[in-house]
């Protein structure tokens, strides 16, 4: 019975992850400022980390963890980047 349960619950927490990934798709895509697609690409990043978290717990499998570790350091990474250079305009200072 248990187990059912869990089956439907990362089944609908699958789902909700997967549409708020296409809501931040059509973010990215339809964004009038370049602040609006760097949110969006940071709100995919971690609904991405979510969708591989939820998957690891379904498969019960700690693989999926280290996966979604190494996501996260890319996603804070590529955000840091692309804020730095909307703000200074280059990424690396001379």
């Amino acid at each position: 019975m248990m187990d059912t349960i869990l089956i439907w619950a990362g089944t609908f927490a699958l789902f909700c992850f997967a549409l708020a990934f296409a809501a931040a798709t059509l973010r990215l895509m339809l964004g009038p400022t370049p602040q609006d697609r760097v949110l969006a690409v940071d709100t995919m990043f971690i609904n991405g980390i979510s969708i591989v978290l939820v998957l690891g717990v379904n498969f019960a499998t700690g693989v999926y963890f280290d996966i979604a570790l190494l996501m996260a350091l890319f996603g804070f990474i590529s955000s840091t980047v692309m804020a730095k250079f909307l703000f200074k305009g280059e990424v690396i200072q001379p």
